[in-house]
């Protein structure tokens, strides 16, 4: 009935039946600096930052500690929300895989399995919701607000971050992470988060339903990004080998 792990919920819920009520002062003398919170404050705290999407590493249940090959999943959940990440190295410059996954949507797609993001976008129309219809207000650049086909644009840092809200129907809320970071030799790291907060049972059964179609298209998606930004990198280097062969012999 919640996505946190059993073995956490079942010592918690057990434990409800003994009172745990301080009522011995000694915390206070051996930790001054810190200040006492109600139960409602920091309930309200934790969904504000649930809301946010600013999670803290609190409740995990990683899938597995051995070592993982490039782009596999790891399927963790943090305080109620399911994320799954993927790592891949890229053959490129950050500022080029920036901006080749800030430039999806729209007229240029998803880049892979592109006809079932078509296909969820009809059925978000047929429930109420945007679609694909919003497209994205210009085709190269974005700024935190914009409509990105169903997703809003929610954080962006110049070659280095973007995540997307999403807005079509779903039984929960959903956010898709795109961060890169710049290595060496003009190499970078592409990290993908995709986030989930399940309403229910029926948003799990949703999430886990629905995972190994998320799973195979997430997967195409970072290799489709990519692929995409090594060619382009690939492309740049070759014209500039070509002017300096050009211009030698002049």
């Amino acid at each position: 009935m919640t996505p946190i792990p059993a073995g956490i919920t079942a010592p918690l819920v057990e434990g409800l039946r003994n009172d745990v009520i301080v009522t011995n002062p000694l915390a206070r003398s051996l930790f001054p600096h810190i200040e006492p919170r109600d139960y409602a404050t920091a309930i309200g705290s934790v969904i504000g930052d649930l809301e946010k999407g600013r999670i803290d590493t609190a409740w995990s249940d990683a899938a597995g500690t051995t070592s993982e090959p490039e782009s596999a999943a790891r399927l963790e959940s943090h305080q109620g929300m399911i994320v799954e990440r993927r790592h891949r190295m890229v053959a490129a410059p950050a500022a080029e895989v920036f901006r080749v996954f800030t430039g999806i949507g729209a007229a240029r797609g998803w880049y892979f399995a592109n006809w079932m993001w078509r296909l969820r976008g009809m059925l978000d129309r047929m429930l109420g919701g945007a679609g694909l219809r919003r497209g994205r207000r210009h085709p190269d650049n974005l700024r935190v607000g914009d409509a990105l086909d169903f997703w809003r644009v929610e954080d962006l840092q110049p070659n280095r971050l973007l995540r997307l809200r999403a807005e079509m129907k779903l039984p929960g809320r959903a956010w898709l992470q795109y961060e890169v970071r710049e290595g060496q030799d003009g190499t970078s790291t592409l990290e993908q988060t995709a986030s989930f907060i399940p309403k229910g049972l029926f948003g799990l059964v949703y999430w886990y339903a629905q995972y190994p179609l998320h799973a195979w298209i997430f997967s195409g998606l970072i290799g489709a990004i990519s692929r995409r930004a090594e060619s382009a990198s690939n492309h740049v280097d070759s014209d500039f080998a070509s002017r300096k062969t050009i211009r030698g012999p002049l």
